[in-house]
């Protein structure tokens, strides 16, 4: 039976106070494929209720318990496994071979590496004869978005569950379905009632509710720097604790003793992954001015080999675009590149070759870039590399700091002490040298304008715990 058409609150699949639907079309397409429903503040309303009554019971879960529910949706999770990377597929035009083997796969990540994280996690310690304690924040708003929409869920809801926190989910309403598939995994697991509860809706609706309702005290959201501030604005009233991951317009610094040609092909497979629909993606690459014929020469190759195509196909690497709106602004700012004079070495405006329907967008490199050019600048989140050109690491270091956002930085370089030096520069919550393995671990969030607060791992679960201190606490 789907579920589409009905919100998960206080343990049950219910239907909205208000029937009203919404389409969800398929970008590879542009046709809808199925419906779901759309909330309002009501239905909000009931879910938060739902959540603020959990809290008194499931604040006070033990450890042990909590560990259990985790080890419970994980394995509910691995079965339902497929049917997670299905729904991106159609929903996001993720290519299979990326909604299997990176988008469903970090959200078993994240389950993974939380469940090791709450085994080991120390929340209480003595100093003196006070008790500094961590416990639960409360109850918890979650808006997540499009474009890694199990990575977002997944690392909000269960760091959550681990801290004792009870929440309410709103989904994007562009790509929900793999949410409806996730509420159906929480409830085989057995999560107890109201600790999760899922509304789907529109963020000026639904999302707006969660923002600015009296019993949410906390909002953790990711998306838009735009949206961000509205969020901000809207919990302010009531003191939320606000935990924001948004924009990024990511460098990507190739010192003069890395390998250019690779470092660039590398570099243009990166931003062209999930068709550029990253917030961390590295969309700006720094190279030395002398190496400026081999690196457009290399980026020209990597670029047209890209394959651009069927989200269905297992040699498809790109896909479309998530909508008729992004793909019409992406294609706006690729032609501000042209007009404002960088040199295109790859791709450009329309759709790539024999693909006329879905919202398909050609792999664009831009050289010669300068760091005033809108596409230097704004946050594109579409397949459009732009390459600037350097004189000393003074420069690069000045341009790739020179933005209002501050999310992730990349370093390539043949020299580990010169990579380790330029990460202290660079004014960005992740610095990846020479293209490591993912760390789940490892602190996820920003500076800047990119956000506050960290995502992944221990980071992630002392965002949804409280400090208590406890004095004259006698042992």
């Amino acid at each position: 039976m789907s579920h589409n058409l009905k919100f998960y609150i206080d343990g049950e699949w219910v239907d909205p106070v208000s029937p009203r639907t919404l389409d969800v079309i398929n970008p590879a397409t542009e046709q809808p494929f199925t419906q779901i429903a759309i909330g309002t503040a009501a239905d909000v309303d009931r879910a938060v209720s739902a959540a603020r009554r959990a809290f008194e019971s499931f604040s006070q879960t033990t450890r042990e318990e909590r560990l259990d529910l985790l080890k419970r949706i994980q394995a509910v999770y691995m079965k339902r496994y497929d049917d997670v990377a299905d729904a991106i597929r159609l929903e996001l035009g993720a290519p299979v071979t990326l909604a299997k083997n990176s988008q469903a796969a970090i959200g078993a990540g994240h389950i993974g590496q939380i469940i090791k994280v709450l085994e080991e996690f120390e929340f209480d310690h003595m100093q003196g004869n006070t008790l500094i304690t961590r416990e639960a924040f409360g109850v918890v708003g979650m808006i997540t978005p499009w474009n890694w929409p199990m990575n977002q869920i997944t690392c909000k809801v269960c760091p959550a569950i681990a801290a004792g926190c009870t929440m309410v989910l709103k989904p994007s309403e562009i790509a929900p379905l793999d949410a409806v598939v996730f509420a159906e995994i929480m409830h085989e697991a057995g999560v107890p009632k109201g600790v999760f509860n899922m509304v789907q809706g529109m963020g000026a609706d639904v999302g707006a509710a969660i923002s600015a309702h009296p019993d949410i005290d906390m909002i953790s959201f990711t998306g838009s720097t735009r949206a961000g501030i509205l969020i901000s604005q809207a919990g302010a009233v009531t003191v939320k604790k606000m935990h924001l991951e948004l924009g990024g317009k990511s460098p990507n610094i190739l010192l003069d003793d890395a390998n250019i040609a690779a470092s660039v092909a590398s570099g243009v497979v990166d931003v062209m992954q999930n068709t550029g629909q990253s917030c961390n993606a590295p969309t700006r690459m720094f190279v030395p001015r002398q190496f400026r014929d081999v690196a457009v020469s290399a980026a020209k190759t990597a670029a047209e080999n890209i394959k651009v195509g069927d989200p269905a196909s297992p040699d498809t690497y790109m896909g479309p675009v998530i909508s008729e709106l992004q793909f019409n602004k992406i294609q706006a700012l690729i032609q501000s590149g042209i007009d404002e004079g960088a040199t295109l070495v790859a791709g450009g405006t329309g759709r790539p070759a024999a693909l006329n329907k879905g919202y398909y967008v050609r792999p664009t490199v831009f050289a010669d870039v300068t760091p005033d050019m809108r596409i230097s600048r704004e946050e594109i989140f579409g397949p459009v590399l732009s390459m600037l050109f350097y004189d000393t690491e003074e420069d690069a270091v000045r341009m790739a700091n020179d933005t209002v956002y501050g999310l992730a930085a990349y370093i390539q370089s043949g020299s580990q002490e010169r990579a380790q030096k330029l990460s202290r520069r660079l004014r960005a919550g992740n610095v990846y040298i020479n293209n490591p393995k993912g760390d789940l671990n490892a602190p996820f969030g920003g500076y800047k304008q990119s956000g506050n607060g960290r995502e992944w791992g221990v980071w992630g679960l002392e965002e949804f715990l409280e400090i208590k201190g406890v004095v004259g606490y006698e042992k």
